[in-house]
């Protein structure tokens, strides 16, 4: 059974910066799927099983962003 989650992330502006944190979250363990969207600053991931928001928060700073929370 897959979870989906949808976080607000602060700062994107841009492809590259969808790509920034697509990356640096799907390179988390249990990661399916990661759609980051800049122009509404959401980005969906779809996990094995729920994902530890401390660990979501840790890539999205890695890719230079802000996790704004859930959304």
């Amino acid at each position: 059974m897959s979870a989906t989650t949808t976080y607000r992330v602060t700062g994107m502006t841009c492809g590259h910066c969808e790509g920034a944190v697509t990356e640096e979250l799907s390179a988390l363990d249990g990661v399916s799927s990661v759609k980051a969207v800049a122009s509404t600053g959401l980005v969906t991931v779809i996990s094995e099983a729920p994902l530890d928001d401390a660990a979501v928060r840790a890539a999205v700073d890695e890719a230079g962003y802000e996790l704004a929370g859930r959304a």
